[in-house]
């Protein structure tokens, strides 16, 4: 299983305006960027062993290896990996609560990219890691993530029960 890592890009307290960071302190902003390999799940490592902290993904992009190429691809990102990344269908579903965000990118061989369209619950805390697996149109070939995160100081409570959604599905 291929590993992220994050980077710190700035540190800060929480921003006026925003529902999420008037309840909660927020400590900075991360991103999170890499290749994947086709139909394999990449874990981005967010875990402290802490419920003390908790992040919130605010974007989520791949991107073709080959920009002038033809191949299509898809993305999903998730707060678990215990299914090993198995590319199920249906793949992308909205009424789950492990799956997160989600992406897509149409080339069509024009050295141009096409189309691009990304979406993000902007309501899920995450306080362990996350997952990426994604399918390209072409076999084989690997394709860009960038993953932009806020980190937040959270209460042992406001943290449990964040994971407690995560896990919550009724599969």
């Amino acid at each position: 299983m291929a590993q992220g890592r994050i980077q710190g890009v700035s540190e800060g307290s929480a921003q006026g305006g925003e529902e999420m960071s008037s309840i909660l302190k927020k400590i900075g902003t991360y991103t999170c960027r890499g290749l994947m390999p086709d139909r394999t799940q990449t874990r981005i490592q967010l875990w402290d062993g802490s419920f003390k902290t908790a992040y919130r993904v605010t974007k989520f992009v791949i991107a073709n290896t080959i920009p002038h190429g033809s191949a299509d691809q898809v993305a999903v990102l998730k707060t678990d990996g215990q299914d090993g990344g198995s590319i199920a269908l249906p793949f992308w579903d909205f009424s789950h609560n492990k799956q997160i965000g989600w992406a897509s990118m149409e080339n069509h061989g024009t050295a141009a990219i096409r189309g691009n369209w990304s979406l993000v619950d902007p309501d899920h805390l995450i306080v362990e890691d996350l997952f990426v697996v994604g399918i390209c149109s072409e076999d084989g070939q690997e394709m860009n993530y960038f993953i932009e995160l806020e980190k937040y100081a959270v209460s042992d409570w406001q943290g449990a029960l964040a994971l407690v959604r995560a896990r919550a599905q009724g599969d």
